[in-house]
């Protein structure tokens, strides 16, 4: 990357030019400085090893060990629920992973696998890791030093178990809250995104890429995925629905770029290795088959020197024949395809585009030298290198300094909506009755991809309920506890942790974003036994709170906090002052419309409230 573009880059960091931009810009520089090995590796192999490279299928869907070898496969993944037959385990992924790269290290020309994983709030999908809050309320912390610290931890406990590349950070900047990915969003303001995705950049990439400590990060999902039209999008199978993972962005160049492109300027001037093209598309062509984004814009314009890896099995969204997907996405600037389960047939079909001229070689060999180019700047081309899993850092797995950063993360992503009557902070004396589907479950507190994709509601890993964690900071008074409200007569105070049950993309989709009936009985029946009631908010995005609104005396947006619950309680117990900021602008309950731009928008709490 010459001088000039680097400058311009790290121009767009602003307030994240603190974060150590000048050794992240030579991150960059060590791809151009591994390129005249990376091409001559190139020239080494045949078409068919260059294919193998730019293949990528899941590793539940291999069909046969061997094809490692057969197929020259340059990388795995686990998708959401590919896991160790064995168990979700710190063991059992790790014997996973030393199971293929053993394999790997076998083969004639024995490069080292790049193995992937969705490592989005920790290393979400092994029991025991540390879950942190999901982005949507790390971006309520407003605390760059913190993410990088998160993200740093998150690096740790996924090269525990061997594995060297996460599929993270998210900087999208979700624009409509009914979209089901909106909590792996910092923030609706690229301002705001731009700094905390450079910040999870470096978290995860550490000083350099061949750290054994450093994961290789994945910014994702470029571009636009966050500003999709309501309705617009076709699922696998042709059906409609709400369309928001998989619609149109509709919008010109220059509100593109000002909205959707910042994180990804600044995720390249840290450094980042691979981008994620999106789903969506952009005024009607999907970003997977797009040369003007993926090489015009990504490549060209920003000098990104990494490689692009597709989303999962995005070419079956592509129009056409399978053989022409193929050609769409590759000669459009894909480097790599998440194939999964058809990994076959695409490394045949592209050899046959090749040998037809469809696609020239040309784009074969600029793929695979920049695979190769990462490769080598991960140490992964280092004949003397150990490329099996660390197993010592087992130690450090979900260990408690772990979690206290985790806890951290916590109390500074709440944010008190409203406080009214003096009854925040909650005194530890007395009774305190706490109420709600959320009081004592791990799993909605930690929300989707939490060791299943969608998540899923009570204890699929270890850690503190919000519940546990108050009865733990609160020992000098009686803490009761009923799911729907009740019994809480008599009691210095009521808390009613509410809010949403897991999910992720597509099954997160909802058009309706009142709380369930459930939660406000809940608060209604708190409120009539005569108490004063503090509502606490879990979700991965703003509720609209109107029904329970004159009922709380005080409303905490606790987001989707992960594993650490007694991060909750140090706030509401007043041991740490709130200090979130609304990350996203909080509708009311009379919108017309989730989507700030439409005129039915109407504003409960504004962008940047917090008291």
């Amino acid at each position: 990357m010459d001088t000039s573009r680097r400058q311009f880059l790290l121009s767009s960091l602003g307030a994240a030019a603190a974060l150590s931009v000048a050794r992240a810009a030579d991150d960059q520089r060590r791809f151009t400085q591994f390129d005249p090995h990376a091409r001559h590796r190139v020239s080494e192999m045949s078409v068919d090893e260059k294919i193998g490279q730019m293949t990528q299928p899941d590793q539940m869907s291999l069909a046969s060990l061997d094809d490692i070898d057969k197929y020259h496969l340059g990388s795995l993944l686990s998708g959401g629920d590919s896991d160790p037959k064995s168990g979700n385990d710190l063991l059992s992924w790790t014997d996973l992973y030393d199971h293929y790269q053993s394999r790997a290290l076998a083969t004639k020309q024995r490069i080292p696998l790049l193995y992937g994983i969705d490592a989005l709030h920790g290393h979400n999908n092994v029991i025991g890791a540390v879950i942190f809050p999901h982005n949507i309320g790390l971006g309520c912390s407003r605390n760059a030093a913190l993410v990088e610290q998160a993200a740093r931890i998150t690096a740790i406990e996924v090269r525990a178990t061997g594995i060297n590349w996460a599929f993270a950070p998210c900087v999208t900047v979700p624009q409509d809250i009914r979209w089901g990915r909106t909590y792996e969003g910092f923030s609706e303001s690229p301002d705001l995104v731009k700094v905390l995705g450079a910040a999870a950049t470096r978290g995860l990439q550490g000083k350099a890429l061949d750290d054994p400590l450093s994961v290789l990060a994945c910014a994702k999902h470029y571009v636009g995925d966050g500003g999709t039209s309501f309705g617009t999008g076709l699922p696998r199978g042709g059906k409609q629905r709400f369309g928001l993972d998989q619609g149109d962005t509709r919008m010109d160049e220059a509100t593109l770029r000002k909205i959707h492109l910042p994180g990804y300027i600044t995720a390249i001037a840290m450094g980042v290795g691979t981008i994620m093209p999106s789903y969506n598309s952009w005024n009607g062509v999907k970003c997977s088959a797009s040369s003007r984004l993926l090489t015009g814009l990504l490549k060209q314009e920003l000098g990104f020197e990494g490689f692009l890896i597709s989303d999962y099995n995005a070419l079956d969204e592509l129009p056409g024949t399978r053989k022409q997907q193929i050609a769409q996405s590759i000669n459009a600037g894909m480097d790599m395809v998440m194939i999964t389960d058809r990994y076959r047939e695409y490394y045949n079909t592209l050899k046959e585009l090749v040998q037809e001229g469809t696609v020239p070689m040309s784009r074969i060999d600029d793929a695979a030298v920049r695979i190769l180019r990462v490769k080598f700047s991960m140490g992964l081309m280092n004949p003397e290198g150990k490329f099996l899993a660390d197993r010592s850092l087992h130690k450090s797995f979900g260990s408690p300094e772990h979690r206290q950063v985790a806890r951290q993360c916590v109390r500074e992503s709440l944010v008190l909506l409203k406080n009214e009557k003096q009854a925040f902070p909650v005194k530890k004396t007395g009774r305190i009755h706490v109420a709600g589907k959320c009081a004592d479950d791990i799993g909605n507190q930690c929300g989707g991809w939490t060791i299943t994709w969608q998540g899923q509601s009570g204890e699929p890993t270890k850690g503190t309920t919000i519940l546990a964690g108050i009865r733990a900071a609160a020992r000098g008074a009686q803490v009761s506890f009923s799911r729907d409200g009740s019994s809480a007569e008599g009691a210095s105070i009521g808390i009613a942790v509410i809010g949403e049950k897991p999910y992720a993309e597509m099954q997160g989709d909802r058009t309706d974003l009142h709380l369930d009936a459930e939660d406000v009985a809940v608060v209604n029946r708190m409120k009539s036994a005569g108490v004063p009631v503090i509502a606490v908010i879990v979700s991965g995005r703003p509720m609209l709170i109107d029904s329970i609104l004159e009922k709380a005396d005080v409303i905490v947006a606790a987001w989707l906090p992960g594993s650490e619950g007694d991060g909750v309680a140090d706030v509401l117990f007043g041991d740490y002052k709130p200090t979130g900021k609304l990350s996203f602008t909080w509708p009311r309950g009379d919108s017309t419309s989730l989507e700030r731009s439409d005129p039915g928008y109407k504003t409960l709490f504004p962008f940047g409230h917090g008291l």
